[in-house]
């Protein structure tokens, strides 16, 4: 007797926004938490593309903290406000993500979905506060042979973060991008969520599709970080 393997209950792509919440973001968080509104907002009209993404928010300045986690956007009623510390610590937003990743994969798959490697959109407005001591542990995040679910990384620099750090971030060279000198900071900020909002409903539509295709969108007023080393 052949035996047929369940079906799954679905795909899903996790989504991650690291988000910077140092000291220095105290006069940007607003636009911040201003774009992730828009956001869901953005996904409530699009429920086919929604249902394909669970979405995650990880504020990191000294350490990480979980504002939001796996949500699926049409059950939420709202989106977590972040709120800015101290430092900028890039090696506890990794190593928090190098603990929750793996973790939420396997909770994903327990629930018989089939998974998608997860995105991580990260953003800083300044350079790393711990020195190096944040490689290792994002080494190891990105590594396909180390880390269930190692994610593709798009990571977006502004103010005073550095082209050659956003390219160390990023896990392509296309998705590394840094806004241009001298332009507006909130802006800026603005024009990430944007973009950030872009690229979820266009990949949660390429999964209710059967695509499968991760959709990154340069944010407006950013160039590719390869630009500047």
């Amino acid at each position: 007797m052949i035996q047929h393997m369940p079906d799954v209950r679905g795909h899903l792509l996790p989504i991650y926004v690291l988000a910077d919440e140092s000291a220095s973001m105290r006069h940007l968080v607003g636009e911040l938490n201003a774009g992730l509104v828009s956001l869901h907002q953005a996904l409530l009209a699009e429920p086919m593309a929604a249902a394909k993404v669970r979405f995650t928010v990880i504020g990191f300045s000294d350490t990480a903290v979980l504002r939001m986690h796996l949500a699926d956007l049409r059950r939420v009623d709202g989106m977590p406000p972040l709120a800015c510390r101290s430092a900028t610590s890039f090696g506890a937003a990794f190593q928090a993500l190098l603990q929750q990743i793996p973790a939420d994969v396997r909770h994903l798959k327990s629930q018989e979905y089939a998974v998608h490697r997860p995105a991580v959109f990260f953003l800083s407005d300044g350079q790393p506060s711990d020195g190096g001591n944040w490689r290792r542990s994002h080494r190891q995040l990105v590594d396909r042979n180390q880390t269930l679910g190692a994610p593709n990384i798009i990571a977006c620099g502004i103010g005073g973060a550095e082209a050659r750090t956003i390219l160390e971030v990023a896990t392509r060279p296309e998705y590394a991008f840094v806004s241009i000198q001298g332009s507006d900071i909130g802006q800026a900020i603005a024009k990430f969520c944007a973009a950030l909002t872009k690229s979820v409903v266009e990949s949660g539509r390429s999964m209710a599709n059967g695509a499968a295709e991760l959709r990154v969108d340069r944010p407006e007023g950013f160039h590719m970080a390869i630009d500047v080393v």
